[in-house]
This record gives structure tokens, C-alpha cells and sequence, in this order.
């Protein structure tokens, strides 16, 4: 493929004859009250509110309006229509722009829940969020990770298309558009999300970037002074222009043209004047991120030909013009009805696939043929079990999805047999995200978000370039699988930089995040098996480079423990120490009980593998795991000791690391830094001796 873009210039977009839409021309007059009503109704919740953006929605209006009035396709009495276009706000704090759309669109959203706005239990929160506004397709108010998601809706389109699709029998057929700001591009996320999106050739999505040239501080030359046309004819898009922000004829063709776009995904430069027809305000800092004061709501009013003492105002002649779009949805979304049950007639396994994986469920079977793994001395590294039970799942779930931030070899993620997911190969499996982490995370919770089973992998210490889209996972509660391998200073040589230190109680801390760190082969089977029931919840699992011993199940517990986070693994007959480990140092606790017993010493040994799911049991169950009256307790993680206290109580020593690694063989580093049987014996030994003496003075 050549690395140079089909066309080197962006096109200026001047305006035809304006559309209506059914195609017919539009009454410009409600039209233009419409858009206003979408600008007043943003400037008064912001200042009842006394907080929030009231200058975006001003600018953005038209643009909004005219794409959700003439292009997009949705039924707001359905708004999880399957086959609807998807719409993005990724430039969140322009919220009020959105909650207006979805009040007059008819998507339920009251006009005193735009009253409401940013005010506690209301539907209008400050950034729109997914799951608690009907209409709002993902969380957003981050900057970058909207269009990031944006990717991963097109990529998800693409995959359902050439999975379901079949000649004439047509289910998939939805557009993505997002919206976005200067600060939603000067954001690295969206440069990694723009660069593989057009390597993608994905010309189901468009972004409108509203080019304001104002942030926080004031205007963009302040820092910002890229051609962005350019940089995006370089990421091989599709770029037009259209040089007035209230020209809705330009911005009409502007996206129809978009949309005729076959090989490339499409940006439109919008130039727009943040708080357009707020005289003292217009193009100034001081309209982003604060109220414009009433004095100065009065006089846009005024410009605006609104009558100025009124708040709130919806004028009746906007209903009675917005009224048929819920009808035209309901046609829509009635007429692929009706493809969907010709579909199903001529393809009956498709159709109940298409019907699992929108219900949310998992097929009949997908788990038959999970390994159970023998007893093995050696065993293997986590990393290669975890590969072994994702290909085992991979042949039973169709649209469990993913791949690595070009670590595949080392992370050993391809599903075995599959494509890469590629232009002109969209219904390939295996992705290559490149080396972006942190569009990898987006775009993998913008593919959940259309219903897929995503999963990509990295190593654990760049979970750091990927905070963001891990958080608001969890806050969207997505079911994403996040992979991580090479998951302590195990990983040896390397060194300190690649050497997770923190990293694991990072993840732990991320509210609804689930963490696993298997312990052996057996325990990733099972962290697997619960993965996939958890239906909205993401997870984030750590992996061994270094190779681990199956344990001998026969002789220490089954594995079916770690789906409640934490369970007895080795034990004897009343307990007077308890040896806690997680991952590659579950092996280190088992042998050390094993000494302690030849020694006399009653020890149990608990795995947690999963710290959240651990700490959601019962109380009733907690303490049959880590009795109370147990308080020797040894807990040991090649990681921060941060965290572990919970667990070991104040009479409990922990063996964990408070600095960095090093770099040479594991060997070596596990000496240096204790993880030996050698000092797990000797420091229990000081353990229970303390606690037979006590406890801590």
C-alpha cells in the first residue's frame, strides 16, 4: 500500500440546495428555530447550574442539528436499535449539546432533567455517561477517548458486516459520527486512533472537528499551530472544509459528500466562534467553561431574535417540526425489521448468533472445550496457558475478538487459524493495534460497546499508557478483557523499566475493575470461565513470563475457588499460619507449607488471585478463607507492598517489593529480593513466633 494519501489537499465545501429529511427541501425558518432552541436551552442550564460549557453548544448547534436531523439514523423510542448510526460527543463538556438534541428528538430526556442539569440524581451529569442517559452512546468528557471509541463502533461495523452480512441479505449497514474539539486532537489518543483508522480504510466514520481555536487558557496559538488538514491527509482520511459553522447548506453537502467517501474515513475542518452571538463573549475563553451570566444570556437572546426574559423555552413550532423524526426512526428501524426476518429465514444459525451476541449471552457450548491442565513440575508460563484456554474459548465464541499493542509473540494472543483484521479483510480476528496502548484500550471499549467480546494485551507495565480507557471501562462497566503479560520483576533481564511494580494495585484500585493474577494453569482456565459471565464488568489479568508448576490437584485444592476471587489451596487440620500468595508466588507458599509441615508447623495456603472478587464474598466466607483468629499471616507478591496490610493485619509480614527491579536473570533477582522458599519459611517462623509472643507491641 502506498504510504501516500489519495488526495493531498483538503476539499472547501461550498453549500447546493438545502435537504430536508426525506431528501426535500427544509422550511429554513424552523430550521433556524430549532437551532436556537439548542443554543438557549444550553446557555440557561449552564446558568442555573452556575457550572458548565454553554460556548460549544452555541457554536455546534447547526452542525448538530443538521446531522441528527437529515443524516442520522436512530428511533428514539428504541434507542438500541442494532442497526442505528452511532453519534459521539467526544468533546464531553459540550454536554447540554447533547441533552438538548435527545429532549427534542423525543428520546424521553424531560425539560426539567434539562433543568436539572449537573445536579444530583438527574440524567443531565456534567459529561454525558453511558448507561444513565438513554441516547448517549458512550461515557465521554476525557479528551481523545470519544473518537478513540469512535474506531472501535467503525471497526465493529466492519467485523459485523462481513460476519452477518450475505450477498443480498443485509442486517449491518450503520454510520459512526463523532464530534470534536482542538483539545480532543492535540490529545495523543486520538493521533494513535486517527493513524490506525485510516490505515484501516475506515470510510464508515466521519468526525466533525469544531475548529474554535479556544481552550481553558485562551486562544489555541498558545500551544497549537498544527495543519490539521495535513497531518490528516497523512493518516490517509478523507478531508474537507467548511468555513462557517452556521452555513447548515455547507455543512450539509459536507457530509453527504463524506458519505460517498468508499476508502477512507472522513474529517470535516468546522470553523466555527465559540458562544456565537454572545457579543462580549463570542471567540474568548471566558464562554468555554463558565456560565455567561444573565446580563449577557439577555443580549445573545437578542441576537438570536429569542425573547430575553425567557428561560427554558421551547417553542411549540420545534415539536410539532421535530415530531416526525421519532415516526421516520420508527420506519427505519420497522423496514430492517423486516430484513432481519427474511435474514433469519435464509439464515438460521446466523440469526441466532446475531441474537446471543445482542441479548449479551454466550453460545450453547462456548466453554466444552476449556483444557484441564495435568499436574506438571515444570508446568508453563501463564502467558502460554492463558494462549491455550483463549484459543479453546476462541473456537466456541465467534465474536470473541482482540489482539496485542504489537506484542502477539510475547503475549501470545492470536487466535490460532484466524485473519488479521486488516482493509479488504474486515472479518479477520486477530487485530494489530500497533504500538498504541492507549487507542488500543479505547478503541477496545468502543467495540464493546457495540456488543462485541473484545480483548487486547500488552505488558503490565504499560498499563500506564493505558489508564484512561481501563477507567472509564469500569465506569461504563464494559466487558472488556484487558491481557497483560510479563507481569513482575520475573520478566528478569529486561530490567527496572519493564519491571511492574505498582502496576497491580493500580488495577485493584479501579472501581467494578476485576483483577485476576493466576496462579497456575488451571487457575487461568477458571479465571476465564468467569470472565466470560460477567457480562458488565471488564478485567484486567496478570501473566507470567516466567515458566510456573501446575499444581498436582489430586493433592492441593481444585481451582473452581478462584472464581470467588480467593480460596484454600493447601491446608492442615487447625491452622496456625496462613501463607497468601497470588500468581508466580502461589508456588513459593506451597513449598514453604511444605517445609513448615515437615517441620510441624499447621500452615494454610490461600491463593487470591482476585483481590475484587475476593472482597465481594460474604464475610461468612471471607473468614472461612482467613480466619480471624488466625493472625500470623505471610503474604507474598513480586509487587508493591501497598495494599496488603488489608490482608495480613497489623501481626502479619508481608514479602513484597517497596522500590524498583533490576536488571539480570530471575533467579538472581528473586534471591536478592527474598522471593526464595528459603525466606518465606523463616520469615513465618518470626511470624507465628511474634504472634505466640502476642503480636506487635
Amino acid at each position: 500500500m502506498s504510504s501516500e494519501p489519495a488526495v493531498k489537499e483538503e476539499q472547501k465545501i461550498a453549500a447546493e440546495p438545502k435537504r430536508g429529511p426525506e431528501g426535500g427541501v427544509s422550511e429554513k425558518q424552523e430550521d433556524l428555530l430549532a437551532i436556537n432552541t439548542i443554543r438557549t436551552l444550553s446557555m440557561d442550564a449552564v446558568q442555573k447550574a452556575n457550572s458548565g460549557h454553554p460556548g460549544t453548544p452555541m457554536a455546534l448547534a447547526p452542525v448538530a442539528y443538521t446531522l441528527w436531523s437529515r443524516f442520522l439514523r436512530f428511533n428514539p423510542k428504541n434507542p438500541h436499535w442494532a442497526n442505528r448510526d452511532r453519534f459521539v460527543l467526544s468533546n464531553g463538556h459540550a454536554s447540554m449539546l447533547l441533552y438538548s438534541l435527545l429532549h427534542l428528538f423525543g428520546y424521553g430526556l424531560s425539560l426539567d432533567e434539562l433543568k436539572n442539569f449537573r445536579q444530583w440524581d438527574s440524567k443531565t451529569p456534567g459529561h454525558p455517561e453511558y448507561r444513565l442517559t438513554e441516547g448517549v452512546e458512550t461515557t465521554t468528557g476525557p479528551l481523545g477517548q470519544g473518537v478513540a471509541n469512535s474506531v472501535g463502533m467503525a471497526i465493529s461495523e466492519r467485523w459485523l458486516d462481513s460476519h452477518f452480512n450475505k450477498g443480498d441479505q443485509k442486517i449491518v449497514d450503520y454510520r459512526i459520527y463523532a464530534i470534536c474539539g482542538d483539545g480532543d486532537l492535540m490529545e495523543g489518543v486520538s493521533q494513535e486512533a486517527a493513524s490506525i483508522a485510516g490505515h484501516l480504510g475506515l470510510s464508515n466514520l466521519l468526525w466533525i472537528y469544531d475548529n474554535n481555536q479556544i481552550t481553558i487558557e485562551g486562544n489555541t496559538s498558545l500551544a497549537f499551530s498544527d495543519d490539521v488538514g495535513t497531518r490528516f491527509l497523512s493518516y490517509h482520511w478523507n478531508v474537507l472544509r467548511v468555513s462557517d459553522a452556521n452555513d447548515v447548506e455547507s455543512i450539509d453537502r459536507a457530509i453527504r459528500t463524506a458519505q460517498k467517501e468508499t476508502e477512507r474515513p472522513t474529517l470535516i475542518i468546522l470553523d466555527s466562534h465559540i458562544a456565537w452571538g454572545a457579543p462580549n463573549k463570542q471567540d474568548t475563553a471566558a464562554a468555554h467553561g463558565e456560565p455567561l451570566g444573565e446580563d449577557e444570556i439577555k443580549l445573545a437572546k437578542k441576537a438570536y431574535g429569542w425573547p430575553e426574559d425567557a428561560k427554558f423555552l421551547v417553542p411549540q413550532e420545534v415539536y410539532d417540526h421535530l415530531k416526525p423524526y421519532a415516526d421516520r426512526g420508527k420506519k427505519l428501524e420497522g423496514d430492517w425489521n423486516d430484513k432481519l426476518n427474511s435474514y433469519r429465514s435464509a439464515n438460521a444459525d446466523l440469526a441466532k448468533e446475531w441474537d446471543t451476541l445482542h441479548a449479551g449471552k454466550l453460545p450453547d457450548g462456548w466453554d466444552k472445550d476449556i483444557p484441564v491442565f495435568p499436574a506438571d513440575a515444570k508446568g508453563m508460563a501463564t502467558r502460554e496457558s492463558n494462549g491455550k484456554v483463549l484459543n479453546a474459548i476462541a473456537k466456541n465464541l465467534p465474536w470473541l475478538i482482540g489482539g496485542a499493542a504489537d506484542l502477539a509473540p510475547s503475549t501470545k494472543t492470536l487466535i490460532n487459524g484466524a485473519k488479521g483484521f486488516e482493509k479488504g479483510s474486515y472479518d479477520g480476528r486477530n487485530f494489530h493495534f500497533g504500538i498504541r496502548e492507549h487507542a488500543m484500550g479505547s478503541i477496545l471499549n468502543g467495540m464493546a460497546l457495540s456488543g462485541l467480546r473484545p480483548y487486547g494485551a500488552t505488558f503490565l507495565i504499560f498499563t500506564d499508557y493505558m489508564k484512561p480507557p481501563v477507567r472509564l471501562s469500569a465506569l461504563m462497566e464494559l466487558p472488556v478483557i484487558f491481557l497483560y503479560t510479563h507481569d513482575s520483576i520475573g520478566l528478569g533481564e529486561d530490567g527496572p523499566t519493564h519491571q511492574p511494580i505498582e502496576q497491580m494495585l493500580g488495577l485493584r484500585s479501579v472501581p467494578r475493575l476485576i483483577d485476576f493474577r493466576p496462579g497456575d494453569a488451571n487457575e487461568v482456565a477458571v479465571a476465564w470461565k468467569t470472565i466470560l459471565q460477567l457480562h458488565n464488568t471488564p478485567v484486567a489479568m496478570a501473566l507470567s513470563r516466567q515458566g510456573m508448576p501446575t499444581f498436582d490437584r489430586t493433592k492441593y485444592a481444585s481451582a473452581d475457588g478462584v472464581a470467588k476471587g480467593g480460596y484454600v489451596l493447601a491446608d492442615s487440620e487447625n491452622p496456625e499460619l496462613i501463607l497468601i500468595g497470588t500468581g508466580s508466588e502461589v508456588q513459593l507458599c506451597v513449598s514453604a507449607y511444605e517445609e513448615l509441615k515437615k517441620e510441624g508447623v499447621r500452615a494454610r495456603v490461600v491463593s487470591l488471585p482476585s483481590w475484587k472478587l475476593f472482597q465481594q464474598q460474604s464475610q461468612e466466607y471471607r473468614d472461612s478463607v482467613l480466619p480471624p483468629a488466625v493472625r500470623a499471616r505471610v503474604a507474598v507478591e513480586a509487587g508493591t507492598d501497598l495494599g496488603w496490610r488489608e490482608h495480613v493485619g497489623i501481626d502479619g509480614e508481608i514479602i513484597a517489593r517497596s522500590d524498583f527491579g533490576a536488571s539480570a536473570p530471575i533467579k538472581d533477582l528473586f534471591k536478592h529480593f527474598g522471593f526464595t522458599v528459603e525466606n518465606v519459611v523463616a520469615k513465618s517462623k518470626v511470624t507465628l513466633d511474634r504472634v505466640r509472643q502476642g503480636g506487635k507491641k
